[in-house]
């Protein structure tokens, strides 16, 4: 018999959904913009059956995929969970096999030599696929139309490093897609691979580092010349796993880094440059760009870890205030001789997180970006929904060319997801669109997508697209247009 915990992570609005469906026109209020040709996909952890070991945290569920198909002014909605190696195991074997976060020596006997994938973190379109996103193993690869399952990517033999990351990026200028895999030679490994893959989805560059320490790297930034990657103490150990500890913990007493990794296939581990600041938390970013010889990287920057499950090393209380994160600009200079960071900057006093740009700009100067406002001055009636338990309760845009700032509030019984960016047209101004992303309605326990004029979020959704079936609170996720993934008013929805 399926039961699931009895806590936070598995009832009221998280209770899992394990639904796949497919609706075609979904009821809408307003007016859904009819130069919207595309579709949003994002995804859900979801799981499909009770935790192995009778609890879990929430970032540990399955793959759930939603797409959203925008087109001559409806919405279509189809949704599937992503048939990853766990995934399938454990449906043949009706049960969970799988234990505690990132860590194998929990799991069954059943499940050895099996990819620990939930495919559950990102949902990106490049080369004419749909990549189903977990930063511990190789990326699964769907069919963008029918959302079918064809496997984990690893480049005919081509890719070498055991792990891809959830987070890449598009350079706009070559069309390449970057990425990272840490952890690449095992589990709590100090070894990185850097990889690019053409348009045409073939890997064509794949080069070996060392970082300062092993670390949850979530998340990294690009520009023309470099990969620029933010070494935070989020640290794991094979020893914490033996322990049965969280695979990650934060320790507030280790410095970050932050390396400068030159974009070429011959690179050495001397050319790699590592500046070194004083203590922080930062997972996320928003862009990074070059001006002269210095790097310019914008993440929301906290005090201290904003990951409850992920706990202080030294036995500290979770510090909700200390875990508010705000947009902050490091600077390093190329032409320095020491590790020293040039400046670090804070340019908001608004707490948000999951930073978005217009994805056009990606590794150029950026002028805006949109986020997850938590504004705890707002009143709130009901608690939930939200990744990592926070309360995002605001979109926000932020413009840092004037310094300007739009905030939307969703209302005192919802939350929301991450924000995505749609261009008007392919090469329409920086800005010139619309922000799509999903509103969690935790009284109603249902779902709502919006979407805002980008530029301006303060006057609200012109479309209110409502989703007959509750969405758990989902990570990340990315549009495309339909000619990019072969959707016709045709395909059923």
């Amino acid at each position: 018999m399926v039961h699931f915990p009895d806590n936070p992570n598995f009832t009221g609005f998280n209770t899992p959904s394990r639904v796949e469906a497919d609706i075609r026109d979904l009821a809408h209020e307003g007016e859904i913009p009819k130069e919207i040709d595309g579709a949003f996909y994002r995804v859900q952890p979801d799981p499909q059956f009770p935790p192995y070991l009778g609890d879990d945290i929430a970032f540990n569920g399955d793959g759930m995929i939603t797409r959203f198909h925008i087109h001559n002014g409806q919405c279509d909605f189809k949704q599937r969970w992503a048939h990853t190696d766990k995934w399938k195991a454990e449906r043949e074997a009706g049960r969970g096999l799988f234990g505690a976060y990132r860590n194998p020596l929990t799991d069954d006997p059943a499940a050895k030599g099996i990819y620990r994938s939930t495919a559950n973190t990102n949902a990106w379109i490049y080369a004419g696929k749909l990549w189903a996103m977990k930063e511990d193993s190789p990326a699964l690869i769907m069919d963008p139309v029918t959302m079918e399952t064809e496997g984990f990517e690893k480049f005919d033999g081509k890719m070498t490093g055991e792990t891809f990351t959830a987070h890449p990026k598009i350079d706009p200028d070559t069309g390449n897609m970057v990425a990272i895999g840490y952890a690449a030679s095992g589990l709590c490994s100090d070894d990185v691979t850097y990889y690019e893959v053409n348009p045409q989805g073939e890997l064509i560059r794949e080069v070996w580092f060392k970082v300062p320490y092993y670390c949850m790297m979530h998340d990294f930034a690009v520009t023309p010349d470099y990969l620029v990657l933010h070494i935070v103490p989020s640290i794991g150990s094979w020893e914490r796993l033996e322990k049965g500890l969280p695979h990650f913990g934060f320790d507030t007493t280790m410095p970050v880094y932050l390396g400068i990794i030159p974009r070429r296939d011959d690179v050495q581990q001397d050319d790699i440059r590592w500046f070194k600041r004083n203590n922080c938390f930062a997972s996320h970013v928003l862009n990074a760009w070059q001006e002269g010889t210095k790097v310019h990287f914008v993440t929301p920057e906290a005090k201290n870890n904003m990951f409850p499950f992920f706990p202080d090393v030294h036995g500290e209380p979770f510090n909700g205030m200390e875990a508010m994160s705000k947009l902050t600009r490091w600077t390093v200079d190329m032409a320095s001789n020491g590790e020293e960071f040039d400046s670090i900057t804070p340019l908001t006093e608004t707490a948000s997180e999951f930073p978005r740009i217009d994805d056009r700009f990606t590794g150029k100067k950026n002028r805006y970006g949109w986020g997850l406002e938590m504004d705890m001055r707002r009143p709130v009636e009901l608690k939930g929904g939200s990744a990592g338990g926070l309360l995002m309760n605001c979109l926000f845009l932020k413009d840092l060319e004037t310094g300007d700032e739009q905030h939307w509030w969703c209302g005192p019984v919802s939350s929301l997801q991450e924000p995505c960016f749609i261009p008007r047209t392919a090469d329409a101004p920086e800005g010139d669109g619309w922000i799509v992303q999903v509103c969690n309605r935790l009284e109603e326990r249902r779902s709502d997508l919006l979407i805002f004029d980008a530029l301006d979020i303060e006057k609200g959704p012109v479309a209110t697209i409502n989703v007959p079936v509750r969405l758990r609170f989902g990570l990340h996720g990315n549009f495309a247009t339909s000619e990019a993934i072969g959707l016709k008013e045709a395909v059923p929805a």
